[in-house]
């Protein structure tokens, strides 16, 4: 629902009033205030104009239940609102409240649910807040806040949420936390607290998650906060713990995320710890422990990364690891792991980064390596490695970034290699020799292939790139001269050949297709014409009734076609129904219904049917309510159409992100979407994005570097600068258009404006502005950018930089970059969709 509320005030026997969660707009009622029989009031998450909380409320002296959440108050909480004595819920966060937390709050003496996170709230934290016996859940998380936590608070015994993440807290947590006894929910991370963690914190109370990271707390790590057997999530990055991680933890079965990195813990990892059965996350990087992995890890069955990065590990990997079949993301590098590389490796066919660089693994890489379907990035620097490069490294056709230098290897590099699709390629500082493809010399240069003394390139061409390899020897110079005239004498015979068969078969087939063309223009005028219907899911559609559309109902035109707006009787309900624009309608037709009828993906436009009759050809969409990107970022701010917050933008590119990514690495063969740009990307009724318009998409060529087309497409602004001067396409093309589409979100800038200046676009005002902190800061979107958001946005700022980088072998995989946006999750992320009134409180870092 939208516009303004109704004064609803005479209706004096009303007890319930929520019209939380719409598009209510206007000023906030202040009218509510009369609704003396109100027992429950919520008018949370509305687009009421900037305003103070009214005075008013106070009368409502029979309200438990009171939801402003999300309601552009500012301004600091009316002192009658602690007049509310029936008061049992509190929710007024995500508004822009300012102001001291006022010590009136214990007045509220049947108080249990205090969320006021998402603020700007100030001073200290009262110690009245203990004399409220009856309170569970507390969220103050997200605001300005700072001093010590009164050490009352302990004497909470029936606290089961206790949030203040992301403040400026200080001082020691009061040791009264240890003795609670219902607990569940425990987060104060990125804030300054530091001495010792309170001993018993977890040991009478079921805790399920806890996040302590980036404090300062020391002395050793605790050990019971897995006591009860109900730990799913334990965070403690960035903090000076030291000493051993304690074995207590081998018996926390529920475990499902557990990160210390950056501590100063050391010893070795408990053997139970390893094998934690629904762990998916295990990180204990930068660190100080040693030891070896213990063959327990197999038992580690959910495991979906394991991080031991930076750390003084030895010993051989077990074959255990092999048994690891959910692992994505395994990180090994820099400790001093020794022996063979494991062949069972080869059984992870889930993995997408596998680093073991900065070791002592000997022996041969082995083949079975060439066996990941996934793998992306394979990092094997600095060991000992001997032997050649297996030929099976160049069968991983999403590889994207291949590290192999520093080590012992010898042989030559297989050519198969040049038909990989790499960004990133180091085979420096081995032993290898022999002639060096052209392919593999412009893409990694000879920085890439330094320290190999055998290596040569054709004296043909080496004066032509400049290379400072040597070239090769005559004789394989002039073997390869004879084998290439043999060829062309063969080529050209079979061109002779070929060409005279053609002929005679052109003179046969003209003579049918004369006979066949007469015949059907017979047949079409015997009978009438029918729309042929193809449809792609599992709903009822009228071919009569998606036809019958207007020009009234004209949502969009573009370079394909028109947009109708169009409420079904029956079938899918509201559709978008597409009429492609004559004489391209069946080439586009043919295409969208080849790549968007086969693939599935919550990210990804879904196609209900195709329709086509002479001279017609149409197509029916999901209807996505909330328009494309372009219009919701650029538009005029109107009521009902709220600015896109940091917290929506970040989820659009995530799932944009994601949606592309499925094209590039999970369609076989790929698909290349070849004009992705705001306007493309669709948004549904919770902002969740959907990537469109495939008319101009291709499929890849698996077997090649990119895919040869015979025209342009995409559009001026987002174009690689690549394509200026070739028609040959890869997935680098479509994540240069991505990174356009991110600095969108980040600046919330056009791609093409006449302030960046004659021929310039978005991605070079961009890097003129990168040369500081302060111009960076700049750059961001000053309508959404706060101190909650201003890191995570550089990053996402970060990942637009890479993408549109000029070299497209720079450029990241798109499965690098949703793992880099996923990295970038703010922390205070909580979904803004209309669906939630509230959501996780937990940080997922």
């Amino acid at each position: 629902m939208n516009g303004t509320i109704p004064d609803l005030s005479k209706l004096t026997n009303l007890e319930v009033l929520d019209l939380s969660i719409n598009y209510f707009s206007g000023e906030f009622p202040s009218w509510v205030g009369n609704m003396t029989g109100l027992v429950a009031l919520g008018l949370g998450d509305n687009d009421f104009v900037e305003g103070k909380i009214p005075e008013t409320l106070g009368n409502l002296k029979k309200v438990y239940w009171l939801y402003l959440a999300g309601s552009n108050f500012t301004g600091e909480i009316p002192e009658s609102i602690f007049e509310m004595e029936a008061l049992g819920t509190l929710d007024i966060s995500r508004n822009q409240i300012s102001g001291n937390f006022s010590k009136s709050v214990n007045k509220l003496k049947n108080l249990w649910k205090i969320e006021l996170f998402q603020n700007k709230l100030t001073g200290e934290l009262p110690a009245e807040l203990a004399e409220l016996s009856l309170l569970q859940e507390f969220d103050i998380s997200s605001n300005h806040m700072y001093g010590k936590l009164p050490p009352e608070i302990g004497i909470l015994k029936k606290l089961t949420v206790f949030h203040v993440f992301m403040n400026n807290f200080s001082g020691e947590i009061p040791p009264g936390f240890g003795d609670m006894q219902h607990l569940n929910a425990f987060s104060v991370y990125r804030n300054n607290f530091s001495g010792a963690f309170p001993a018993n914190l977890g040991r009478f109370s079921p805790l399920n998650s806890i996040d302590i990271s980036e404090n300062n707390f020391t002395g050793g790590f605790p050990k019971f906060l897995c006591q009860n057997g109900n730990l799913q999530f334990l965070l403690a990055i960035e903090n000076s713990f030291s000493g051993e991680f304690p074995s207590t933890y081998s018996s926390c079965k529920p475990l499902q995320r557990l990160r210390v990195t950056k501590n100063q813990l050391s010893g070795k990892i408990p053997s139970g710890v390893w094998g934690l059965p629904n762990v998916l996350m295990m990180d204990f990087s930068d660190n100080e422990f040693c030891g070896t992995m213990s063959p327990e890890i197999g038992a580690a069955i959910s495991l979906n990364q394991l991080v031991l990065s930076n750390n003084r590990f030895s010993g051989e990997l077990p074959k255990e690891l092999g048994k690891l079949t959910q692992l994505e993301r395994l990180y090994l590098d820099n400790n001093d792991f020794s022996g063979a590389i494991p062949s069972e490796l080869g059984k992870l066919k889930q993995i997408s980064s596998l680093h073991l660089e900065k070791n002592s693994f000997s022996g041969t890489i082995p083949s079975e390596l060439g066996e990941f379907p996934r793998l992306a990035d394979l990092n094997l620097a600095s060991n000992l490695l001997t032997g050649s490069i297996p030929n099976s490294l160049s069968t991983m056709t999403s590889l994207n970034s291949l590290n192999l230098s520093h080590n012992r290897l010898t042989g030559t590099i297989p050519t198969s290699l040049d038909n990989l699709k790499l960004s990133s390629l180091d085979l420096s500082n081995n032993q290898l020799s022999g002639e060096v493809s052209l392919d593999l010399l412009t893409l990694g240069g000879d920085k890439a292939l330094a320290g190999n003394n055998g290596l040569c390139i054709d004296q043909s061409i080496r004066f032509s790139i400049n290379s400072g390899l040597g070239s090769c020897g005559g004789k394989a110079a002039k073997h390869k001269l004879n084998k290439l005239v043999v060829s062309c004498i063969v080529l050209l015979s079979l061109a002779v050949l070929m060409g005279g068969l053609l002929f005679v078969s052109y003179l046969n087939y003209k003579h049918s297709h004369d006979v066949d063309h007469e015949e059907k223009l017979e047949e079409a005028k015997r009978t009438n014409a029918k729309w042929k219907l193809e449809s792609f899911h599992p709903v009822e559609i009228d071919a009569d009734e998606v036809c019958d559309f207007d020009e009234d109902n004209l949502i969009g035109s573009g370079g394909t076609g028109k947009v109708y707006l169009l409420d079904l009787k029956k079938g899918c309900g509201t559709v978008a129904v597409k009429q492609l624009w004559k004489g391209i309608g069946v080439k586009v037709l043919t295409r969208e219904m080849e790549i968007l009828g086969k693939i599935r993906h919550r990210n990804i436009v879904k196609l209900y049917a195709s329709l086509m009759k002479e001279g017609s050809n149409i197509l029916v969409f999901e209807y996505m309510p909330n328009g494309n990107l372009f219009d919701a970022l650029h538009r005029e701010i109107k009521a009902g159409k709220p600015e896109l917050d940091w917290y929506q933008r970040y989820k659009i590119a995530l799932g944009a992100a994601k949606g592309i990514a499925y094209l590039h690495h999970d369609c076989y063969p790929p698909i290349i979407h070849r004009d992705i740009k705001s306007t493309n990307i669709l948004l549904d009724e919770y902002n969740e994005a959907k990537v469109s318009d495939f008319g101009v998409a291709k499929v890849s060529e698996i077997s090649s570097r990119g895919s040869e087309f015979s025209c342009f497409a995409g559009t001026h602004g987002y174009m690689a600068p690549e394509m200026a001067h070739t028609l040959r396409v890869t997935e680098k093309n479509d994540i240069y258009s991505f990174g356009v589409v991110l600095l969108e979100l980040v600046t919330g800038r056009k791609p093409i404006e006449e302030a960046y200046g004659e021929g310039k676009d978005l991605v070079y005002w961009t890097s003129t502005h990168l040369n500081d902190k302060e111009s960076i800061n700049k750059v961001l979107d000053q309508k959404v950018v706060s101190e909650l958001v201003q890191d995570e946005m550089i990053k996402v700022l970060r990942i637009a930089t890479l993408c549109t980088t000029k070299l497209p072998n720079l450029r990241p995989s798109m499965k690098e970059v949703v793992n880099m946006l996923v990295d970038a999750e703010p922390l205070t992320f909580r979904s803004s969709s209309k669906s939630e009134k509230k959501g996780n409180n937990f940080s997922e870092v």
